[in-house]
């Protein structure tokens, strides 16, 4: 019987020293734990850890790398010192994704990597057809993307994990906290702890588990998909109001968006 993960082993071989970049999401978990399981000895996995991450995908990385015996390294990527990140432009994941790469290659000759090691990064072909000016910031550090280079997308990606017999197989996504925030909405530490506190809190009253509290300036919006809708009531925002706002106080008003969830609604790309 053929291994249908034959091909990325293939790939993941012409990487002798790696360093995956794993933020938390299945796609980089599947990733670095298929790197570490075929040379434990020759994989590193780097986490940054930042305002923009949520609590839950750390912990979730934290974990594996006790479970899997990882060779785990935790680093402080610097977004927040600048300015190009904060102000929150069209291309924020450029300056995100920047920042992130420069503190993982500080990892390149130091006792944990070798100064051969080659970062790693779990973007996919689904990914491709998709603005993500991030992958410029990855070329520009000599990132690969294994997944690509096999022509794996996130279908096969969920195969994997449950090949591994991972629970995570299912694990919804959850891109950084930023990513909340519309356009031109200026990024700070207080507005993603609230964004992170909103969601899990409309989770915990209502079990919904897709669920994105996305802000714009002052004004907070609750985006479920049309199914879950009925599960929002005004009970429901009045709790993630008050939650919210004792987080950033400078929020004025939380309400049931008027359309269905879709991914990346507040991202509005300037021509």
């Amino acid at each position: 019987m053929v291994d249908p993960h034959n091909k990325l082993h293939d790939k993941l071989g012409l990487y002798p020293a790696r360093i995956v970049a794993c933020s938390g999401g299945i796609d980089s978990l599947v990733l670095a734990t298929l790197a570490h399981r075929a040379a434990p000895e020759q994989t590193v996995v780097a986490h940054t850890v930042t305002p923009a991450v949520p609590g839950p995908g750390t912990a979730r990385v934290v974990a594996f790398a006790e479970r899997e015996g990882w060779n785990l390294e935790l680093v402080r990527s610097s977004e927040f010192d600048d300015e190009r990140y904060l102000s929150n432009p069209a291309d924020r994941c450029y300056y995100c994704k920047s920042n992130l790469y420069d503190a993982i290659s500080t990892l390149q000759g130091s006792t944990s990597a070798p100064s051969d090691a080659v970062i790693l990064s779990g973007a996919n072909t689904d990914d491709l057809g998709e603005y993500r000016p991030g992958l410029i910031a990855a070329d520009e550090h000599a990132v690969h993307h294994p997944y690509v280079e096999a022509g794996w997308g996130k279908a096969d990606i969920r195969s994997a994990a449950r090949d591994l017999g991972l629970a995570e197989a299912d694990l919804p996504a959850s891109p950084c906290l930023a990513s909340r925030l519309y356009t031109g909405t200026r990024v700070t530490a207080a507005r993603l702890q609230a964004v992170e506190v909103g969601e899990a809190l409309v989770t915990q009253l209502t079990g919904v588990a897709i669920v994105r509290c996305r802000i714009r300036e002052a004004n907070v919006f609750v985006e479920v998909r049309g199914e879950d809708r009925h599960h929002i009531d005004a009970s429901v925002i009045a709790a993630v109001r008050t939650a919210m706002t004792s987080v950033e106080p400078e929020l004025i008003d939380v309400s049931l968006d008027d359309d269905d969830y879709r991914a990346g609604r507040s991202f509005l790309r300037v021509s």
